[in-house]
């Protein structure tokens, strides 16, 4: 169901919880929450985000996951947390600020989670939240404990920098390389 105007409006600046446990293969990283997403109680179920397709297409799901079947991704060692825990209408909604204690409260709950890979989608945040600025997409030097860093594009339909299709290359190259 649609949330309407008044839930969206009445879900800025809510959290949504994580989908992680400890050792994950794969603890993939947005931005933060959709106001959407707050209202429904799933990952990336703002329609036009391409994540789920991504994954998909990439070759990390054995179908096309819905939002709703977000909590499956644990079967397959996969999880999912966001930079900063605040849903807003847009991550442009975010200070620099926010960005950078996000990055720190992520480094936290990586030593504490311990994934194999942190995967962030986002550049741009990756670039705040890590203080690297001039951070280019892929494997990062950096690694938080024993977690490897990759930096992925962001998924959401308002990307217009990379095609569905792109995405799927991207992220089915990272996949690939995880397995070489």
């Amino acid at each position: 169901m649609k949330p309407t105007k008044a839930e969206l409006a009445n879900a800025v600046g809510t959290t949504m919880p994580d989908i992680i446990a400890p050792n994950l293969r794969i603890l993939f990283c947005g931005i933060n929450p959709s106001v959407y997403s707050a209202v429904v109680g799933h990952h990336f179920a703002r329609p036009g985000n391409r994540f789920w397709p991504a994954l998909y297409n990439a070759g990390f799901t054995p179908r096309l996951f819905k939002p709703s079947d977000d909590q499956e991704l644990l079967t397959y060692g996969y999880g999912i947390t966001n930079m900063v825990d605040r849903a807003t209408v847009a991550a442009a909604d975010l200070s620099a600020d926010e960005l950078a204690s996000g990055g720190k409260q992520l480094r936290a709950k990586i030593m504490r989670y311990q994934p194999t890979v942190l995967a962030v989608l986002g550049i741009s945040a990756y670039r705040l939240a890590f203080d690297q600025p001039r951070a280019v997409l892929g494997q990062q030097p950096e690694t938080i404990g024993a977690t490897s860093i990759y930096v992925l594009p962001n998924p959401s339909g308002l990307n217009a920098h990379y095609t569905p299709a792109d995405l799927a290359r991207v992220y089915r190259e990272f996949r690939l390389s995880l397995e070489a």
